[in-house]
Parts: C-alpha cells; structure tokens; sequence
C-alpha cells in the first residue's frame, strides 16, 4: 500500500463560511461582470503594496510570500532584508520571528496552528514552516510564531513505516492545513508533492508529480501544480474516497495557472495567472471555470 494510502485521516475541522464580498470591475472579454470572491482574499507581489480586498496597504517594507494565521489577525513574510517578519495585518507592529543570518534564501513561511490534544499529550502549535536554501540546498525549518530574533530548526521529515526515507534537502514550497499541523511540500529534484503528518509519529511520503501544493482547511484534499502540454494547470488530489483521485480543475487552460489557495471554507480556489488573480470555485460536479477577480498579478492568500 502506497504512503498516500496509508496516511491517518484527520478528523474535519469546518473553518466557517466566509462572508462573501462583490467586487465590481472590469475583466477581460466574456468575463466581464460583477463576480464574487471569499472575503479576505490578499495579493502580494514582492512590494511594500499588499492588496486587501482591493485596496492597496502599505506595509512599510517589502513583502514577499506573504501569508496569514488561520484567525486572519497576523500577516507573516520574508522581508527586503530576507528576515522571517510578522506584522499586523496592515503591516504595523512589525517583528523580526528570525533574522536571515546571511548567506541564506528564506521562502514561502506558512503557519502551523493547532490546538493541544491532552489525551496524547500533544501541546498546542504557533509554529512558522518556511523553505531555507543553505549552501546550495534548500530545506524546510520552522520556529515558533511568537518569537523575536529566534533560531530556526531543521524540520524532521521522516519516511512511512516501509516506504523507505524521504528527501531531505531540496524540499520547498511547505504549507500547512487542518487541524493536526499536516503539511505539504514539493521536491525540486524528484518533482513530487509529499505529505507530512505532523501529529503522533511526524511520518510522510510521495504523493504524487507536481509542485507548488496548498493542503486544504479539512485535510483532505491538496491542490498542486502540474504540467500539461507546455502550460502549468492546477490538479487536486483527494483523499476522502477509497482511493485516491487526482483531477485536472482547469483541463482547458492555454495560459500558466500558478501558486493555488485555498479559502477558509475549502470551497474555492484562488490562484495566479499572468494576466492577473483568479478563482475556481466547487459546485455539485466537481470545479466550475476560472474566474478573473483581479487584474492585479501577484501570490493569491486568504485572510481569515
């Protein structure tokens, strides 16, 4: 039985429906009309702008992979001078979590939170899990949200029970989901998805082909990017059946759809393209049509 197979199902934590916002404005050709898109859906694109439901904030430093606690009451980001930074959400009360020590490319910080189990003796995580190119090798570190100048530590990625050991170094684009502080990340060399169960025994495996995975709120679905005729399209993996499925969501792409998000609710999708920021959403058969949101190009996430 394969690691993905094998893997504990976590128990379905509903993050609540958010509110819905309608933006009026102008997108390209047919898709022009008022559309509708998850409360809080943010767009950095490595400025000191961030747009938040469509305006533009000033963060007061450059901001670059910007990501928001499961609350929506803090932004963390890799900063102009590399350091791992958390701030209010309108870039105020800014606190350096690390400092990049030099020599190093910090990317793509992503928050785990979760609460204590006391019958397992498990205490509660605050923790921030982002990508760290050292000497040439990238791998994944963590440190506690709450800290000031902290000392990032190596993640431990172990194998399932009979799979065999996982890599341990080229392993990028980490992001946290559910309930249990579960992760997901890609592999640069082997061009997999992986999966880390981050609860009783801290165990993973390969997935499946792609990158850029986002690990969805009820943890059971990962949403990836993957190759398909010269364009990148977005597929999802679920889990919640017997077996397995993976789907391609935009199978009629002819543009590159690129960094996918999902919405506290689990219902939509946003993610990027090079004409601006767009969203699919579930409907009773599956995923219906991107949708152009914005025209404004950058990396798509959901505050709260």
């Amino acid at each position: 039985m394969s690691a993905r197979n094998r893997r504990s199902t976590a128990a379905v934590i509903t993050a609540g429906a958010a509110a819905l916002l309608t933006l009026c404005g102008t997108a390209e050709a047919a898709s022009a009309r008022t559309v509708t898109v998850p409360r809080g859906l943010t767009i950095s694109d490595g400025t000191r702008h961030v747009v938040v439901n469509g305006k533009s904030i000033d963060f007061g430093t450059v901001v670059r992979d910007l990501a928001w606690n499961p609350s929506g009451s803090k932004a963390a980001f890799i900063d102009g001078h590399g350091n791992l930074v958390v701030s209010n959400p309108d870039g105020s009360h800014r606190v350096t979590v690390a400092a990049n020590p030099g020599g190093q490319t910090w990317s793509h910080p992503t928050w785990q939170v979760a609460a204590a189990d006391r019958t397992n003796q498990i205490p509660a995580k605050n923790n921030l899990i982002f990508a760290a190119k050292i000497h040439g090798k990238t791998v994944l570190e963590g440190v506690k949200a709450t800290s000031n100048h902290g000392k990032p530590a190596k993640i431990s990625l172990n194998g399932y029970a009979g799979d065999g050991a996982v890599p341990q170094t080229d392993n990028a684009w980490p992001n946290v989901g559910g309930a249990y502080g579960t992760a997901v990340y890609e592999n640069t060399h082997t061009g997999e998805v992986y999966i880390r169960d981050d609860y009783l025994r801290q165990q993973g495996g390969a997935l499946t082909k792609g990158s850029e995975p986002a690990l969805s709120p009820d943890n059971e679905e990962v949403v990836f990017v993957r190759s398909v005729h010269g364009h990148d399209h977005l597929f999802v993996e679920d889990f919640g059946g017997s077996t397995n499925v993976v789907k391609d969501i935009t199978p009629g792409a002819t543009t590159n759809y690129t960094e996918p998000t999902w919405s506290p609710n689990g219902k939509t999708i946003a993610f990027r393209a090079p004409t601006g920021t767009y969203t699919i959403t579930k409907t009773a058969h599956g995923f219906g049509k991107p949708v152009k949101v914005s025209q404004h190009t950058g990396l798509p996430a959901y505050r709260g």
